[in-house]
C-alpha cells in the first residue's frame, strides 16, 4: 500500500491570513465561525477569539473580526458604527464586492453564480445594492429572463467547469454578459491537484468539515474518478475504512483544513499502511511455508532487516568512535560511528532510532547511522514544503558561475542568477552569508538537489500585499496619499502601496495649465477615490473632491468692503475679469477699471496684471462678484489728501506768520 499527499492541500492564502488576523486581535468576537472548520474555531476560542451570531450581547466598542467570507455592506456598516471592525476577508473576495458595487452603481444586474446560503454569497448579494440574482447551476441560469446588460461573477471556490457552464448557458439570455472569472487560482489548483490524484488512486480520503463548501466540492471531484472516496473529519474515521494491501491512497484536504488535521491523518494512515504490508508479508510466508514452521516464519520476518530499513535499539556501550546498540529480535547488536551520529547527549539504556547501512561490518554487527534518517526526514520536509507550495529557509554559502549556492538544513540548493532578485544582480555574493526565503521550482530525488527561487517570493510577497492593499480600498473614501510623478495629464499618487491618477482636471477646481502648478513629486495630499478597477489596476483619483467648493465659502473670505489682490485674466468690452484664487473670478466693471471715464478696459488694465481691488458685493446663489479698482484708488488718494492736510495743518498756538499761504 502506498500513501500520496495532494500537491495543494489545506489553508489557502485568505483562510490562513484571517487566522493569523485573529489571533492577532484577541480578544475579540468574530461575526459567525471565522472558517468552516469547527477544530480551528474551537482554538481560536480558546485564543480569546469567539464567535457571535447576534452581536447585540456584546458591549459597544467591541473588537469584531469579520471572518474570511466577508459581509454585507450593511452589516459592514453597523459594525463600523457600534463596534472596533477587524476585517480579515479574503482580499479575493473583497474583490468581488467591489466589482458588484461598481455594477450596481452603474445600473447593471449582477448574477452570482454560488451556493445560496454560503456566506461569502450573501455578503457579495449584500454589495450588489438588491440587483443580485443567485445561481447554482446552467439549469437555473437558463430560467433566468431575458436582459440587455448584466455582470457575472462566482463564488470563490466554485468549480471552474461549473462556472464556465453557467456563463455558458447565460449568453443566450443576456445580451451584454460581462463575464469575470472570480474563481479562486489557489481553489483551481487544489481541485486539479485533486481530480489528477483521485484518477491514480483506489483510495482518496479528503479531509476537513462537512459545512465546508470547498472540501465537499473536493469530494465531488475525487469521487467522480475514485468511487472509494471518503470525507473525514479527523484520523479517527480511518478506524471504519477497509484498507488492502495493493491499495493506492490519495490524500487532499480543504482549504479551511489546518495542517494538524490532515498530518494526523497522514500520520495515521502510515501506521496502517505498516500494518496492512506486514500481514501481507505474513500471509505470503504463510501459503509457501509448512504449518509446523508459520509461527518461526513469522518472528524471523518480523526480525528480518535490510538497508535502509529503520530500527530503534537500546544502547549497550558507548566508547571514543562508536556506540553499541541491541536490535530488538536480531541475533547481533548494531553499531553507530561517532560521525554518524547527531544525538551527542546520548547514555547507555538509551534509546536510539538508526537506518541500516550494512548487515554486516566485516566482524558480524550491523552498520547503522542516526544522520541518514535525520537527513531524510529533513528531505522529506522538504519534500512536503514543495508539494504543498511553502517557502524553505536558506543561508547563502557561495557565489558560483550562474547563480548562488545554498544551505537548507544541509541540503545543497541552487539559485540561479536570474531567480535571486525581480531585477538584474550584478554582484551574487552579496548574498553570501545571508538568511533568504526561497520556494523550491525543481527537486533531484537521486542527487538530493534542490533549485529554488528568491525572485517568485518576491513575486508572490508583492501579490499578496496588492490583493490586500486593493482589498482595503473602498469607492468614495478619501485617504492620503504622496505625488510620485507628475505628467502632462495629471499626477500620479501612490495610496498604500498602489498608484492611482488624478486628472488635472481633478487637481483642483479652477482652470490649471499644467498638474505641476498645484502639486510637486513628494507632496503629501488627500485625495477622493472616484473609481477602482482591480483587474486592470487603475485607480482614478481626486484632489479637488476633498477641497470646499470656492463659491460656498466666498462670502466668508471676501467680505464686501474688503480690499484683495487678484490677477486679470480676461477683458471683455464691459469689464475685465480679477482672479482671486483658483476657481474664483469677480468682475470689474469698465465703470470701475479707473478714477477717470475711459473708452475701453485696455486704457486701465491689461491681461495678467496684478491689482489691488475693493470687493462691492457678493452674489454665492448667482457666483458673482462685483469688484472695483476705482474705489481702492480713490481711497488711497482720499488717504494721500488726508496725510498732506495734516503735515500741512495750521498750529493755533504758531505764530501767525508762520502759516502757509494758499494759493488761489
Amino acid at each position: 500500500m502506498t500513501v500520496t499527499l495532494a500537491q495543494s492541500a489545506g489553508y489557502c492564502f485568505g483562510v490562513r491570513r484571517a487566522m493569523e488576523k485573529a489571533e492577532g486581535s484577541a480578544p475579540a468576537a468574530s461575526l459567525g465561525p471565522l472558517i468552516h472548520n469547527e477544530d480551528a474555531v474551537r482554538e481560536l476560542a480558546q485564543k480569546g477569539v469567539t464567535p457571535f451570531d447576534d452581536l447585540s450581547a456584546l458591549p459597544k466598542g467591541s473588537r469584531v473580526v469579520i471572518r474570511s467570507h466577508g459581509i454585507s455592506l450593511d452589516e459592514y456598516k453597523a459594525l463600523e458604527r457600534d463596534f472596533e471592525p477587524v476585517d480579515a476577508t479574503c482580499p479575493y473576495v473583497k474583490a468581488i464586492h467591489n466589482m458588484v458595487y461598481k455594477a450596481a452603481g452603474e445600473g447593471m444586474d449582477v448574477i452570482v453564480a454560488g451556493q445560496r446560503e454560503h456566506p461569502e454569497v450573501k455578503g457579495i448579494v449584500g454589495w450588489a445594492a438588491g440587483r443580485a440574482t443567485v445561481v447554482g447551476s446552467p439549469e437555473e441560469a437558463e430560467r433566468l429572463p431575458y436582459t440587455q446588460r448584466a455582470m457575472l461573477v462566482s463564488q470563490t471556490t466554485m468549480g471552474k467547469r461549473r462556472f464556465e457552464e453557467i456563463a455558458k448557458a447565460l449568453q443566450s439570455r443576456i445580451k451584454q454578459l460581462d463575464v469575470r472569472n472570480t474563481v479562486c487560482d489557489a481553489t483551481q489548483k487544489r481541485q486539479s491537484d485533486a481530480e489528477k490524484l483521485a484518477r491514480n488512486s483506489d483510495v482518496m480520503l479528503i479531509v476537513g468539515d462537512k459545512n465546508s463548501a470547498n472540501t465537499n466540492r473536493l469530494y465531488e471531484i475525487a469521487k467522480q474518478f475514485c468511487q472509494r472516496s471518503y470525507l473525514i473529519e479527523g484520523a479517527q474515521a480511518l478506524e471504519d475504512i477497509k484498507f488492502y494491501p495493493d491499495d493506492k491512497v490519495g490524500i487532499t484536504a480543504g482549504a479551511s483544513t489546518p495542517r494538524r488535521k490532515y498530518e494526523e491523518v497522514i500520520a495515521h494512515m502510515t501506521d496502517i499502511e505498516n500494518k496492512v504490508n506486514e500481514v501481507d508479508e505474513h500471509t505470503n510466508a504463510a501459503e509457501t511455508a509448512p504449518e509446523a514452521d508459520f509461527a518461526a516464519q513469522v518472528e524471523q520476518s518480523m526480525a528480518h532487516l535490510r538497508p535502509g530499513a529503520t530500527v530503534i535499539g537500546r544502547v549497550l556501550q558507548i566508547n571514543n568512535d562508536e556506540i553499541s546498540v541491541s536490535i530488538p529480535g536480531y541475533k547481533t547488536d548494531g553499531i553507530i560511528n561517532k560521525s554518524d551520529l547527531c544525538d551527542n547527549d546520548v547514555k547507555v539504556d538509551d534509546e536510539i532510532e538508526g537506518e541500516v547501512v550494512k548487515l554486516n561490518d566485516g566482524e558480524g554487527r550491523v552498520l547503522l547511522s542516526q544522520r541518514n534518517i535525520i537527513n531524510r526526514k529533513l528531505w522529506d520536509e522538504i519534500v512536503k514544503k514543495k508539494e504543498n507550495g511553502e517557502y524553505i529557509e536558506a543561508v547563502g554559502k557561495e557565489a558560483v558561475k550562474g547563480g548562488l549556492l545554498c544551505d537548507v538544513n544541509g541540503v545543497r540548493t541552487f539559485v540561479p542568477a536570474s531567480q535571486l532578485a525581480n531585477r538584474y544582480v550584478e554582484k551574487i555574493d552579496q548574498f553570501v552569508g545571508k538568511e533568504l526565503k526561497l520556494k523550491i521550482i525543481e527537486l533531484d530525488e537521486s542527487k538530493k538537489r534542490i533549485v529554488a527561487s528568491r525572485k517568485a517570493v518576491l513575486e508572490e510577497e508583492a501579490a499578496a500585499k496588492k490583493a490586500e492593499i486593493w482589498g482595503k480600498l473602498e469607492k468614495d473614501a478619501v485617504v492620503t496619499g504622496i505625488v510620485r510623478r507628475i505628467t502632462d495629464f495629471g499626477a500620479f499618487v501612490d495610496v498604500g502601496g498602489v498608484d492611482g491618477l488624478v486628472h488635472v482636471t481633478n487637481l483642483c477646481w479652477g482652470h490649471v495649465g499644467h498638474p505641476s502648478e498645484v502639486v510637486k513629486p513628494g507632496d503629501e495630499i488627500e485625495v477622493k477615490i472616484l473609481d477602482l478597477d482591480p483587474e486592470k489596476e487603475r485607480i482614478s483619483l481626486s484632489r479637488k473632491a476633498t477641497l470646499p467648493r470656492p463659491w460656498t465659502v466666498a462670502e466668508e473670505k471676501y467680505p464686501v468692503g474688503s480690499v484683495v489682490e487678484g490677477k486679470v485674466v480676461r477683458i471683455t468690452t464691459f469689464g475685465a475679469f480679477v482672479e482671486l484664487e483658483s476657481g474664483l473670478d469677480g468682475l470689474v466693471h469698465i465703470s470701475q477699471c479707473a478714477t477717470t471715464r475711459i473708452a475701453k478696459v485696455e486704457d486701465a488694465l491689461n491681461v495678467g496684471d496684478i491689482v489691488r481691488v475693493k470687493v462691492l458685493d457678493v452674489d454665492t446663489e448667482r457666483k458673482r462678484i462685483s469688484l472695483s479698482v476705482r474705489a481702492v484708488l480713490e481711497d488711497e488718494a482720499m488717504a494721500g489728501t488726508d496725510s498732506i492736510t495734516d503735515e500741512y495743518a495750521i498750529d493755533e498756538e504758531a505764530p501767525a506768520e508762520e502759516a502757509p499761504v494758499e494759493e488761489n
